[in-house]
């Protein structure tokens, strides 16, 4: 970045509700595309003191739009951001099974309805204190994930999912009550 970049200090606010103080650079500059009309745009450079996140650019084509609102709208977009990337990675938003439009109007609404099902069972799951946070040896997770609901939405569904009616076999094999929890809780982290 230039040295003489003249950076001002703002408070935002920050995910979480919180207030964070960063520093911004603005201007405004013309944004063009071959063959389309010029555009004047309002740009934003905000870097963090602290240093806790790399240094990005932000663009808007409200001029009247303060540089701080700029952030801020930013921030608000990003758990938006989130929301789709789960809803892509774990339940199938926008794979191939999706290509037609007809697919899309059917399956993306109920998607993304089953998404705020289980964001809901997950607060639900906290509240009473029953939402378990899975580790990895290599990353600690303050808070439980999408994923870590999701799988422990899947292990209070499928029990009552009709094994309960399963007639009576002989070739059925008996298992240990742990054993079943354990391969239920490595299945619905696996699904």
């Amino acid at each position: 970045m230039d040295p003489q970049t003249e950076w001002r200090r703002v408070q935002v606010q920050w995910s979480g509700g919180e207030q964070r103080d960063i520093e911004v650079a603005t201007g405004t500059a013309i944004w063009y595309h071959g063959g389309m009309p010029p555009v004047p745009i309002r740009w934003v450079l905000i870097r963090d003191p602290e240093e806790r996140f790399e240094p990005q650019t932000l663009l808007c084509t409200d001029l009247d739009v303060s540089a701080q609102q700029i952030v801020e709208w930013f921030v608000l977009r990003w758990q938006l951001e989130v929301t789709f990337h789960e809803v892509r990675a774990h339940l199938g938003v926008e794979t191939q099974r999706q290509w037609s439009d007809l697919a899309i109007a059917r399956t993306t609404p109920a998607l993304l309805g089953l998404f705020s099902l289980v964001t809901l069972s997950a607060k639900e799951f906290l509240q009473q204190g029953r939402l378990p946070i899975r580790q990895a040896a290599w990353y600690a997770k303050p808070m439980p994930t999408f994923v870590d609901t999701l799988a422990l939405v899947r292990q209070q569904l499928w029990p009552v999912a009709g094994f309960h009616l399963s007639p009576n076999r002989p070739d059925v094999v008996i298992i240990p009550r742990p054993l079943l929890e354990r391969l239920t809780e490595t299945l619905a982290f696996a699904a």
